[in-house]
């Protein structure tokens, strides 16, 4: 009986040692989005205009594309411009005045001029 005993106990250690069975990875359900800031546009002063959040559209055809907004950051302040989804860079006025369309579904619109003082867009047409 002290050689079962003997061998119960071996069996049970090599059981113990033994590793666990390898796991496959999960992949995650929610896939990282890519960063969106990216610098679009430097004016005088210190003034930098950044593309922010984004959202994907498509056109009438399906075609896709991605339509941004933009905040005004300067001396560690950030202001919003509202409302204003782009998918193109903005162009410099005057060093107070940005001009950029305004899109939707994957089409430029109305041009609007942003102050860079306070970010709020103004249509010019």
């Amino acid at each position: 009986m002290t050689a079962r005993r003997a061998g119960l106990a071996v069996l049970l250690l090599v059981l113990a040692c033994d590793s666990p069975p390898a796991r496959t990875p999960v992949p995650d359900a929610v896939t990282p989005s890519p960063r969106v800031d990216s610098l679009a546009l430097t004016a005088p002063g210190g003034v930098e205009v950044w593309f922010t959040a984004a959202r994907p559209a498509a056109d009438s055809s399906g075609r896709s594309c991605t339509e941004r907004v933009m905040e005004i950051r300067r001396e560690g302040r950030r202001i919003a411009i509202p409302l204003l989804y782009t998918g193109q860079a903005p162009r410099l006025v005057n060093d107070s005045t940005l001009e950029v369309p305004i899109w939707l579904h994957c089409r430029p619109g109305n041009v609007y001029q942003v102050s860079l003082a306070t970010g709020q867009p103004v249509r010019v047409r």
